[in-house]
């Protein structure tokens, strides 16, 4: 994986757009490099909700995220460096791992909503 985000837009939506500060809602799957899903909203069969802000999600959903539309499905491949660097995460997410995301955006609420 390289040192730099990557963004492939899967599904292009043509619905609001996300930006910095916005609540959205999204589905989203996550995995190690390997292959191995740490976390899925599908699989709990419920959305994710979040801030897309500091201190609210990882800086590559937020960098990843904003210009989304809603309705669109996007990949992320996002280095360790942009998500929990040196930190390891629960018994899933060891320190210093690379993540791929597959994001799904049901939902863009902004402050002049």
């Amino acid at each position: 994986m390289s040192a730099e985000l990557t963004i492939e837009d899967l599904i292009v939506g043509d619905g609001k757009a996300a930006v910095r500060g916005a609540l959205i809602t999204t589905h989203y799957r996550g995995f190690l490099a390997d292959g191995t899903e740490f976390d899925s909203s599908y699989r709990r069969d419920e959305p994710f909700q979040c801030i897309l802000s500091n201190n609210r999600v990882i800086q590559g959903w937020i960098l990843g995220l904003q210009g989304m539309k809603t309705g669109g499905k996007r990949r992320l491949w996002v280095p360790a460096a942009l998500a929990y660097g040196e930190r390891q995460i629960g018994t899933m997410i060891p320190p210093n791992s690379d993540l791929t995301f597959e994001i799904e955006l049901l939902e863009v609420l902004t402050r002049d909503d």
